[in-house]
Order: C-alpha cells, then sequence, then structure tokens
C-alpha cells in the first residue's frame, strides 16, 4: 500500500505550488505515493492554469477521503489567501502567515497518524516576519510544534547523507562549537536517527575542520583536543564511528559506499559537497522528531514565480524520500 504523503504548499507567492502541480503529474510520483496537498485552492488553480498541467483539484477534509487517481490533485483548502491582495513574486504577511498555516496542518495530520509523512515546499523569512510568525524557518516551526528541543538536518543525495554538527552560526562560532562532548552527542543522535530511518549498517565519519584534519597540530588544534576524543570514547561504547576524516575526501569517499554518512562540522562544509554534487537531488530530512519530514532544499525563487519555469526535480525527490523512509519510519 502506498504511504500518504502531506505537502504544505509553502509560501503562495512562491514557486512552491507550481513545482507541487508539477511533481503530482509526475509518474514516479504516483506509483510510489498517495499525495494531500494543504494550501489555497484559488492560487493552486493558478498554478494549474500556468503551467498548463492536466490536473484536477479534488478538495477534500480528510486524506482518507482522497482520490489517487492520475490527474487529481486531492487538496485540503484552508481558504486563506485573499486574492484582491495577493500579488505572486512578492513579500507578504498574508502569505507567511498561510504558508505557516499549511505546515501546522500537515503536522497535526502527521500527529494524527492520518498522513505518513510531510514534504515541504519553500518559505521566505521576510513574509514569515511580515506575517508576525516567530519562526526563522521550517526546522524552528517543526521543533516547536512537535515539541522537538532541537531537530536535526540531514542531506540525502544519491544515497550520500550528511548531518551536520552546526548550522545557521558564523563560521567563527562554529569552530567554537566543535567539541568533544557536542561530538559525543551529535553523534549519538544522529544514529538515533539513522536507525530509525532504517539505515542499520555502516559506519558514520565525522570530517575534519582544518586542512587535512589539523596534521596532527600543525594547522589547528580541533582534531586533537576534541573529535579524536569524541570518536575514541564513542568506540568504546560501541558506536561505529571514524574519523576525523580530511573534509576534502571524506564525501567522495561516503558516496563510493564507504560511510554510511558523514557527520560534517559546520554548515556550508556540508552544504557545498551536496550540492556541487547534485544541486536539484540534495533533499533535506528534519531527524529527531516524532513524525517524518522531507523537504527541498532551495528557496521561493520570487524572481521567476507564476512564470511556468522552476523545475520540481527537488520536490519529487522530497516525496520519493518521504515514502521510501516512511515505512519503518512507522514501524
Amino acid at each position: 500500500m502506498k504511504p500518504i504523503i502531506a505537502i504544505p504548499m509553502g509560501d503562495p507567492a512562491g514557486i512552491g505550488p507550481e513545482i507541487i502541480v508539477k511533481a503530482l503529474a509526475n509518474k514516479e510520483v504516483l506509483q510510489t505515493a498517495n499525495c494531500v496537498v494543504v494550501g489555497d485552492r484559488k492560487v493552486l488553480e493558478e498554478a494549474v492554469l500556468f503551467t498548463e498541467m492536466k490536473l484536477k483539484i479534488n478538495a477534500i477534509n480528510r486524506p482518507a477521503e482522497g482520490d489517487y487517481s492520475e490527474g487529481i490533485i486531492n487538496l485540503i483548502d484552508l481558504n486563506n489567501v485573499d486574492m484582491e491582495a495577493f500579488q505572486i513574486g512578492q513579500i507578504s504577511g498574508m502569505c507567511g502567515k498561510a504558508a505557516f498555516d499549511y505546515i501546522a496542518k500537515c503536522i497535526d495530520l502527521t500527529n494524527n497518524k492520518e498522513v505518513a509523512a510531510v514534504a515541504t515546499t519553500p518559505i521566505n523569512k521576510e513574509s514569515l516576519k511580515a506575517g508576525n510568525v516567530d519562526f526563522i524557518g521550517h526546522t524552528e516551526i517543526f521543533g516547536a510544534l512537535t515539541g522537538t528541543k532541537d531537530p536535526l538536518t540531514m542531506f540525502e543525495v544519491r544515497g550520500m547523507r550528511v548531518f551536520f554538527l552546526t548550522r545557521h552560526v558564523s563560521l567563527r562560532k562554529a569552530c567554537d562549537l566543535v567539541t568533544k562532548d557536542r561530538i559525543k552527542d551529535y553523534v549519538k543522535r544522529c544514529k538515533e536517527v539513522l536507525n530509525k530511518l532504517g539505515v542499520i549498517e555502516g559506519t558514520m565519519a565525522i570530517a575534519g575542520l582544518n586542512p587535512h584534519s589539523g596534521e596532527h597540530g600543525l594547522f589547528g588544534d580541533e582534531e586533537v583536543d576534541h573529535v579524536t576524543p569524541a570518536v575514541e570514547e564513542l568506540q568504546k561504547e560501541g558506536y561505529d564511528v571514524v574519523g576525523p576524516i580530511g573534509a576534502d575526501s571524506v564525501f567522495h569517499l561516503a558516496l563510493q559506499g564507504r560511510y554510511n554518512s558523514v557527520l560534517s562540522l559546520y554548515h556550508d562544509q556540508g552544504h557545498i559537497a551536496t550540492k556541487t554534487l547534485d544541486f536539484e537531488r540534495t533533499i533535506a530530512i528534519t531527524g529527531g522528531m516524532p513524525i517524518l519530514r522531507t523537504s527541498v532544499d532551495h528557496g521561493t525563487a520570487m524572481d521567476i514565480a507564476g512564470k511556468g519555469i522552476a523545475s520540481e526535480i527537488s520536490m519529487v525527490e522530497a516525496i520519493l524520500l518521504g515514502a521510501k523512509y516512511s515505512a519503518n519510519f512507522n514501524r
């Protein structure tokens, strides 16, 4: 039986509605998952028109009521966009609040076991702020609404999985956050995420921070003082982890299958590796929560919204990845 995936429409003024309708016309998506969109019918109807997709919107109240035949978009319509005030491609508090409402509804559906996972579309930080939504992004919203203190971010692309020890902090602060205790805590929680996804076998590698992992202290002390001691203690506790492995090679080795995942020590280290490999197919998974969430890893692209030219590849991949992991996650 195909899992039901909830898709919040994202910022109505961005490319979210467009990439949704294109993705739901994809044959592989149709064969792999049953999708329910949470959004605004009027905005979605416009997206169907300007993308020239031959799709019919089926308004439902609950996922169980859906018609999951080809050519059908099952929509839970929150009807929260005033089309007289709506401008595609523009920052708007109305759209920021609407985007938040779609996410909250999808979380409710997942908590209630009506859907197996959530695959999110892009939202806009400025629109959220203008709409008095006190969160800077998806991770923070999901963390708050699921009661998760510190959600983990994992990227997956072509089977390579990358976790992040630090995210949205300066590079200088990120270096200060590379501590033995933090590494040990993250490895343990990352392993829990992998187990929940059904990834049981394999070794996690910790990337080096400095060039050549510091060359035993010649180019920095973080590896000697923190990374290596953390790895040694984790190994004694029975964790299958190695490191530090030079960041110029560890991602290539993971791609080749030597490691089942990599712990990147700062934001751009892992982002550059994954997005250079395949920007459109780099998908984010938020781990450590009671529900499964996958996501495109691009923005609202306001400059091209409404033109029918946005690529749906990331949306397709996010849905497929949600379907892939949902069976193990929801055991």
